[in-house]
């Protein structure tokens, strides 16, 4: 069977795909040199989560940033569900963006930012919500237009 075709499964059966990506997680051919995947499932501190994801972030790799956030959403608190999933949706309305998908760019950074809202004069791991909120609107009013993801990154805490 061709590598390139074979299905890659986990030690369940489940797919998952194995090939090597870049910064912005596109699938590069197997083989290729690419950007180390974060693993997934793994449990941080809130803190951790948001140092984590600021470090990939800066390095321009939101697509990376955004497994960290989804990891903090799928095992911290059902309260603040909606805070590490608005900060994954912005991170991938970067990833979007900075692919050249405007449409998809847009509608993530204003869902994302929506979903911060709720949490808006909330004190919480000292993110700025209204910063991330304001920046995330900014972006998405520039679309379409060419994005450096790590030009553009935001800073996460005030």
């Amino acid at each position: 069977m061709e590598t390139s075709s074979r299905r890659d499964r986990d030690a369940e059966g489940r797919a998952r795909n194995a090939r090597p990506r870049d910064g912005l997680g596109r699938p590069l051919p197997y083989g290729a040199p690419g950007v180390e995947r974060q693993p997934e499932g793994v449990v941080r501190s809130p803190d951790e989560t948001v140092r984590e994801a600021q470090r990939l972030l800066d390095a321009g790799m939101p697509f990376h940033a955004h497994e960290v956030f989804e990891d903090a959403w799928k095992s911290g608190p059902e309260s603040e569900r909606e805070l590490w999933r608005g900060l994954a949706q912005l991170s991938v309305g970067l990833t979007h963006a900075a692919r050249g998908n405007a449409k998809g760019g847009a509608t993530l950074l204003a869902r994302g930012a929506d979903s911060l809202g709720r949490y808006v004069g909330i004190p919480l791991y000292g993110i700025d919500l209204g910063g991330l909120m304001a920046w995330a609107r900014g972006l998405a009013e520039r679309l379409p237009g060419p994005v450096d993801a790590r030009a553009e990154a935001p800073r996460l805490t005030g």
